[in-house]
């Protein structure tokens, strides 16, 4: 996602809003609103990492609340059902054991190393489809929030300082 197509997307709201809704994108997350909030807003290191945070985690209890009853919703159409079913039967299958001894640690450093494809959305969506429990699921993907918020601030405030 284009940073520049962001900040003019969300160039008439306040600044620190425009932070939180676009850590709040599943593509951005803080990944993209902490560069964008200390680079271009001017935003100091600790308010950027606080409110991509935030904006971050609003949509993980959503999340993980309704992924089950969507999915169990989608199942009714023969396609989705099959889609599942296999889904399901696989991961279950293939690392059930190794989820239920290290599921949630493994779930928060998912979360937590920011690269493409790791932040909290897909987090939920891991942990929906190995069946992590709510609570543990919630605790693990804000950790690995947290830490992700860190590397990235830390990141970006020294790319800033080198620039």
């Amino acid at each position: 996602m284009n940073p520049d197509t962001l900040i003019n997307l969300f160039s008439t709201f306040p600044q620190w809003l425009a932070v939180i809704l676009i850590a709040m994108l599943p593509i951005a997350e803080l990944r993209l609103s902490i560069p964008i909030a200390i680079l271009v807003f001017g935003f100091d290191p600790v308010t950027a990492y606080f409110l991509s945070v935030i904006g971050n985690m609003i949509p993980v209890i959503p999340l993980l609340l309704f992924l089950e009853p969507v999915s169990n919703f989608l199942r009714r159409w023969h396609l989705f059902d099959i889609f599942f079913t296999r889904l399901f039967e696989r991961t279950h299958h293939n690392h059930n054991a190794q989820f239920e001894k290290y599921g949630t640690f493994a779930l928060a450093m998912f979360v937590g190393v920011p690269l493409p494809v790791t932040g909290a959305w897909t987090g939920c969506a891991a942990a929906f489809v190995f069946g992590i429990k709510f609570k543990h699921s919630l605790a693990a993907i804000l950790a690995g929030v947290l830490l992700a918020g860190l590397i990235v601030t830390v990141l970006t405030v020294t790319g800033k300082a080198l620039i």
